[in-house]
């Protein structure tokens, strides 16, 4: 299923790509700012639309502050991929050194952070109110990137691996016992969260009605859950070819 992306530009080498289901994001979106606008059906897309635009565009520098930040220790990055639930990018490898990995980890979150400090520049930090409406001018734009930044950052800091709290976790971990193990615990304690995350965006579904947003909240924990188990698998591998090698 990740195969199915198009390659988009190279931001210093690294290939940016978008899974074609993004654009399925992209058009719901559209027709929801077109109905929930009456009266301005053009603002309310364009409104809508740019939101997401810019939203996916701040994922980007988050996926960057990663890539960039592992580069630096010599890790090749060859992809950073976009999804309707986020992005992700691809490394050759992950350091295991732990001071390396919470390095990189943290630089992605520090750039949805560094963010709002510059949009703070341009418009005061939202109120309630504010966030639960929007007027669609440009000021509730930015406020709303603003909020979803620092959503981003701190959602990204929850110990549930793989995601970057997760590998801080990991690293932490790694500094007591053998990397495999770290990692099995880790993967362990975010698959918990995960499959508890999972249910609940399942039950709030059938009790707020919000069939969209739960159903996103539930991919995206699935994919967690997903991607911390094949993590663990890879580096059990690794780990495994590496006593054969010694041997």
């Amino acid at each position: 299923m990740l195969h199915w992306s198009i390659s988009l530009f190279r931001i210093r080498g690294i290939r940016l790509a978008v899974h074609v289901s993004f654009f399925l994001l992209l058009a719901y979106v559209a027709y929801q700012g077109w109905h929930t606008a009456p009266g301005a059906h053009w603002r309310g897309l364009i409104w809508s639309v740019s939101y997401v635009l810019l939203l996916f565009t701040c994922v980007v520098l988050h996926e960057l502050g990663h890539a960039l930040t592992a580069r630096h220790f010599g890790v090749g990055v060859p992809r950073i991929l976009l999804l309707p639930v986020g992005g992700m990018a691809e490394f050759d490898s992950i350091p295991r050194e732990p001071r390396q990995e919470i390095l990189i980890a943290l630089a992605g979150p520090a750039v949805n952070f560094g963010l709002i400090a510059c949009l703070l520049f341009i418009v005061p930090p939202p109120s309630r109110h504010e966030l639960l409406t929007s007027d669609l001018t440009f000021r509730s734009l930015v406020q709303h990137i603003l909020t979803m930044n620092f959503a981003m950052g701190c959602f990204n800091l929850v110990p549930v691996f793989p995601m970057d709290g997760g590998r801080v976790l990991r690293a932490l971990l790694a500094r007591q016992m053998p990397y495999v193990r770290a990692t099995f615990w880790a993967a362990t304690v975010g698959k918990f969260f995960a499959a508890l995350a999972i249910g609940l965006a399942l039950t709030g579904m059938f009790f707020t009605q919000a069939w969209v947003g739960g159903a996103l909240l539930a991919l995206l924990f699935t994919f967690i859950f997903w991607a911390g188990e094949n993590e663990y698998r890879t580096v059990r591998i690794e780990d495994a070819d590496r006593v054969r090698w010694k041997l």
